[in-house]
């Protein structure tokens, strides 16, 4: 829970560096939370709206920690427009958040190992 949290508190911080780790456990938090308000929303008969206003309050936690992965990595966070190329975009982007980060310190910062 706290990768969760510290992302949070980075709320919109696109400097620095993100482990593996902390991208991809917020990225499981909000399945979870994404699924769980799902099924609230399907129980209770009520659109999409519980899912919709926690995609809002996540989206610049979102982007903040995608853009300090991509710099783990030693790539600038404007690779995340190629996910506006289907299928492909996506893709590069995987296999670039499953990369090991640069050993050291890169130009976006110290490693946070």
């Amino acid at each position: 829970m706290h990768w969760y949290l510290d992302v949070i508190k980075k709320y919109a911080v696109f400097q620095g560096r993100a482990r593996r780790k902390e991208y991809w456990m917020f990225f499981l938090f909000n399945f979870i939370v994404t699924m769980l308000l799902t099924m609230v929303e399907l129980m209770i008969g009520l659109p999409s709206v519980l899912v919709i206003i926690y995609s809002l309050i996540v989206l610049l936690p979102s982007l903040g920690v995608a853009v300090r992965r991509l710099h783990d990595v030693g790539k600038t966070g404007w690779w995340l427009l190629i996910s506006l190329i289907p299928v492909v975009g996506g893709i590069v982007l995987l296999v670039f958040n499953c990369l090991d980060s640069e050993p050291g310190a890169n130009k976006y910062g110290p490693s946070p190992k």
